[in-house]
């Protein structure tokens, strides 16, 4: 496992790094358990037939936690700390789908040793989340 992301020195506007996984029964089920969340959405196959939605879909946040997966394991990487997120929730992902996480560096702000990014999440062609991010990270000489 890469111990050390990139320093801010090394960070460019651009740069992009991405994660997928496909999401599955399992993994739905795990953040059920672990968050709390027992929305019925989720877990329960006749009451999700109700919904606008037709089927159980996956917990938004279990989609937005593979973009925690891309700032916190490839750009920035391991030393970064999550400053904040925004996040739009544009379409659901369900059990089986293939969701590509993706970020890339819109803005610096060497005084903090800030970096923005823009962060998405997609099923096949459609973009199922966006929204943006803000990562701090730290400096060559070992500045946290």
């Amino acid at each position: 496992m890469k111990s050390q992301g990139y320093f801010f020195e090394d960070l460019c506007l651009g740069m992009e790094a991405g994660h997928e996984r496909r999401v599955g029964d399992c993994d739905i089920i795990a953040f059920a358990d672990l968050t709390g969340d027992r929305n019925p959405l989720h877990l329960d196959d006749a009451f999700a037939r109700t919904t606008r939605y037709g089927t159980r879909i996956a917990h938004g946040m279990l989609t937005a936690s593979l973009i925690s997966a891309v700032l916190g394991m490839k750009l920035p990487g391991p030393g970064s700390i999550y400053v904040s997120q925004s996040i739009y929730f544009r379409a659901p992902v369900r059990s089986g789908d293939l969701v590509r996480a993706s970020a890339r560096v819109t803005a610096l702000e060497p005084s903090r040793r800030r970096v923005t990014l823009s962060c998405r999440c997609a099923v096949e062609d459609e973009i199922v989340l966006e929204g943006e991010a803000v990562v701090q990270v730290p400096a060559r000489n070992g500045l946290a």
